[in-house]
C-alpha cells in the first residue's frame, strides 16, 4: 500500500533496477560489500565475446534523475469510475481507459501488463515552444537528500531540482521527461513488439539518441516521414515548409519487425490455365551500370523464334546462368518485337510472404483529415489542435499486427490526446476483433475562454473519452452486425487526501498506535484495483466476494483480499475459511490483509488457525501480506 511504497522510494537510486538484474545473473561478480567488479563481469561472459570501451556520450543535465524514477513507484491509487464501468457496454470490455498522468500510470501497468502489449504509438509534446510542453513533477527533493542518492554535487543536483521545479522547456528537461516514460514503455512490449513515436524536427535527434541507448541501436527499425501538410506554407519566416514530422520505430529485441505492406493478390491470373497456377507478369529489368554489375548486362536470346533483344541501359535484373533456368522453366514472356522488354512469369505459388516492404514514408493521408474527423463527430465543433487522421493511426497499429491469431492483441497509447488511437484500434476490430487498447491522458484542464470549456469540457480526458464513445456509435450505425468490443473500462489515478497521509505517516503498526485511518480514506474499490494491478491481475478483471461467516473478502487466483474492517470478522469467519480451504477447490497462496482494517489479535488467530491447517495438509503453503 501507500506508506509500504513510500518507504520502498527512499531506497530508489539511479541504476537500481539494473543492479538488480546484474546480481541475479551474476552473483559472483560482485564483492562482500556489494560492489560490482567490472573485471570479474568481463571474466564470467563467454569466451570470444566483444566488450566495447566505446561510449555515445549522450548525457544531459537530470539523465541521472530520470533513470532513477525508472525504479520509483507510483503512490497513486486506482479508482475505478464504478457507474461508467456497469454499463452494459463496458461492464466486460477488455479496452481500458485512465485518466491521470502518464508515469503514474505506467508504473501501475507494469505490473500487470509487462510483456504483454503488442504495439505502442505515442504523439508525446514536440517542444516546440508553443506546444505548452514545460517539465514539472511532484517530488520534493531537497538539494542535498538528491545529491546523496544520485552521488552528485550540491551544486549540480540544485540544478536538476531548479529544471524540474521552474517550469524548463529546456532540450534536457525533454529528455528528462521522456527517459523513465520510454523505460517503462519497453518494459511493456512483447518480445515481438514495436513502438511508434511521432516528433518533429525540434527533438528528432535527441528522440533517436535516446531511444537508441533504452531499446538498443540494433532494435531501431525505421525512421518514417509522414508527409502532414497537403500545400505548401508560405508563412514561414526563414523561407522553408516544413510539411513533414518524423515517426521513429524500434523492437523490444533486435528480430522484431513490422508487417510490412499486403501483397495485392488481384494482379495474379491464368489466362493460360498453367498447372503451376496463378501467375502475374513481372519486370526483368534491372537497376545497375555496366561498371557496377556487368555480369548482369547481355543481349537475351529467345531459344524458339532467334530474336535477340538488347540489354537495357540498367541491365537485368538476373545473371546470364538465373535467366537461362527461367527460360528452361518456360518463365519468361518473350514479346513478338525485338523492340520489345521480356518479362517474367511470377507464380503466386513463390510467393514467400504475402507481405512486401512498408515504406518508409506516408503521403496517402493528411494532418487536416484528422481535424476534419474531429469536428465532424463533434458536430462542428473544433475542440483540439492537430489531432493525427484515423487512417494514419491505423497504418501504425497495423504495422505493428504480425499475427492475427493471438488470443488478445493489446495496443498502448499512453499519449492518448484525442483518442484517435482509440478510434483506430475499433476501426481495425472488424478485421482483428482481438485487438483492444489502453489509453491514457492527464486530465489537463481546458482554459475557461475555450469553446470546450464553455460547452461543458473541463479536461482534455472527458474529450478524449466522449470521443471514443462517439465514434463507436458511428461504427455500429455504420454497420449494425458489428459485434465487436465498443466499450472501455475507466479508471481514475488519485493521490490519497492530506488527512488520509497524515494519519498514515502517524500509524506505527510496531507499537499498535492507534488510528482512525480506515479504507474509507481510500475508496475500498480504489483499494481492491489497486492491489489488483499490482499482484498482476490488471484493470478487467474482477475479484469475486467471499462471504465468510457475514464478513466479505475478496478473492481473485491466488489471492485472497482483506479489506473490510475487522468488526464482523469472527471466530466463525476464520471457520468459514477454513472450510472452504479443506473443502473446496480453493487455495489461494497469499492472504493479503489492510493493515489499517485488522488489528493483531485478529492477525494472529488467523495465523494460528493457518499453521493448523497446514499441518493437515503439508502440500498447502499460505502466506499472510500485511499492508500498509
Amino acid at each position: 500500500m501507500i506508506k509500504d511504497i513510500r518507504e520502498r522510494n527512499e531506497e530508489a537510486f539511479a541504476g537500481k533496477k539494473e543492479m538488480e538484474v546484474l546480481k541475479a545473473y551474476f552473483p559472483q561478480c560482485f564483492t562482500v560489500d556489494g560492489e560490482f567488479d567490472i573485471e570479474k563481469f568481463r571474466a564470467s561472459l563467454p569466451e570470444g565475446t566483444k566488450v566495447s570501451d566505446e561510449t555515445t556520450g549522450f548525457n544531459f543535465l537530470g539523465k541521472n534523475y530520470a533513470r532513477m524514477l525508472t525504479n520509483m513507484d507510483t503512490t497513486t491509487l486506482i479508482r475505478p469510475d464504478v457507474e461508467h464501468n456497469a454499463k452494459p457496454e463496458n461492464k466486460d470490455s477488455k479496452n481500458v481507459y485512465i485518466s491521470g498522468d502518464n508515469l503514474d500510470a505506467l508504473q501501475h501497468l507494469v505490473k500487470s501488463y509487462a510483456g504483454k502489449v503488442k504495439v505502442i504509438y505515442i504523439d508525446p509534446p514536440y517542444n516546440t515552444g508553443s506546444d505548452g510542453f514545460v517539465y514539472n513533477d511532484k517530488f520534493s527533493f531537497t538539494a542535498d537528500e538528491l545529491a546523496k542518492r544520485l552521488d552528485i554535487s550540491s551544486e549540480r543536483a540544485s540544478r536538476i531540482l531548479s529544471m524540474t521545479k521552474r517550469g524548463s522547456a529546456s532540450h534536457a528537461a525533454w529528455l528528462t521527461f521522456m527517459l523513465p516514460r520510454l523505460s517503462f514503455a519497453r518494459d511493456l512490449l512483447t518480445k515481438d513488439g514495436v513502438i511508434f513515436i511521432s516528433i518533429d524536427d525540434n527533438e528528432q535527434a535527441n528522440l533517436k539518441s535516446l531511444c537508441d541507448e533504452i531499446f538498443g541501436e540494433e532494435c531501431f527499425i525505421s525512421t518514417f516521414l509522414w508527409k502532414k501538410r497537403q500545400q505548401v506554407d508560405s508563412r514561414t519566416q526563414n523561407g522553408a515548409s516544413r510539411d513533414h514530422d518524423y515517426l521513429l520505430c524500434y523492437g523490444k529485441y533486435e528480430d522484431a519487425r513490422i508487417r510490412g505492406k499486403l501483397s495485392d493478390k488481384s494482379k495474379y491470373s491464368n489466362p493460360d490455365n498453367d498447372p503451376r497456377g496463378d501467375w502475374m507478369s513481372d519486370n526483368m529489368v534491372g537497376l545497375a551500370t555496366p561498371s557496377q554489375r556487368p555480369n548482369l548486362h547481355y543481349d537475351l536470346l529467345n531459344p524458339e523464334t532467334g530474336i535477340i533483344y538488347t540489354c537495357p541501359p540498367t541491365g537485368w535484373r538476373y545473371e546470364k546462368s538465373r535467366m537461362e533456368e527461367l527460360m528452361a522453366n518456360n518463365e519468361v514472356l518473350f514479346p513478338k518485337e525485338a523492340t520489345g522488354r521480356p518479362r517474367r512469369k511470377k507464380f503466386l505459388k513463390d510467393v514467400v510472404s504475402e507481405y512486401t516492404g512498408f515504406s518508409s514514408y506516408f503521403n496517402t493521408v493528411y494532418s487536416s483529415q484528422g481535424t476534419r474527423e474531429l469536428i465532424e463527430l463533434f458536430e462542428g465543433k473544433d475542440y483540439f489542435d492537430f489531432p493525427k487522421p484515423v487512417d494514419y493511426i491505423k497504418q501504425i497499429l497495423e504495422q505493428g499486427i504480425l499475427d492475427a491469431n493471438l488470443e488478445e492483441m493489446l495496443c498502448m497509447d499512453f499519449f492518448g490526446g484525442s483518442s484517435t488511437t482509440a478510434h483506430a484500434a475499433m476501426e481495425i476490430q472488424q478485421k482483428v476483433p482481438n485487438l483492444h487498447y489502453i489509453l491514457v491522458q492527464w486530465q489537463e484542464p481546458y482554459k475557461e475562454d475555450s469553446e470546450a470549456y464553455k460547452d461543458g469540457y473541463r479536461t482534455i480526458d472527458q474529450i478524449g473519452m466522449e470521443r471514443i464513445k462517439r465514434a463507436a456509435k458511428k461504427i455500429k450505425d455504420e454497420n449494425p452486425l458489428f459485434a465487436g468490443d465498443l466499450g472501455f473500462k475507466h479508471y481514475i489515478l488519485e493521490e490519497p487526501k492530506e488527512d488520509a497521509l497524515l494519519k498514515m505517516e502517524q500509524f506505527d503498526p510496531q507499537k499498535e498506535f492507534f488510528t482512525t485511518l480506515t479504507a474509507d480514506d481510500f475508496g475500498l474499490d480504489s483499494i481492491l484495483r489497486t492491489w489488483l494491478v499490482a499482484d498482476g491481475y490488471g484493470l478487467t478483471e474482477d475479484a469475486e466476494e467471499i462471504n465468510l461467516d457475514g464478513y466479505i473478502a475478496y478473492h481473485k487466483g491466488n489471492h485472497l483480499y482483506f479489506i473490510n474492517p475487522d468488526d464482523n470478522f469472527t471466530a466463525g469467519s476464520i471457520a468459514a475459511l477454513m472450510d472452504k480451504y479443506n473443502s473446496e477447490a480453493f487455495s489461494p497462496q497469499n492472504l493479503v490483509i489492510f493493515g489499517y482494517s485488522f488489528g493483531f489479535t485478529h492477525r494472529e488467530e488467523l495465523q494460528k488457525n493457518l499453521r493448523t491447517l497446514k499441518e493437515g495438509n503439508k502440500t498447502l503453503t499460505v502466506n499472510i501480506d500485511v499492508r500498509y
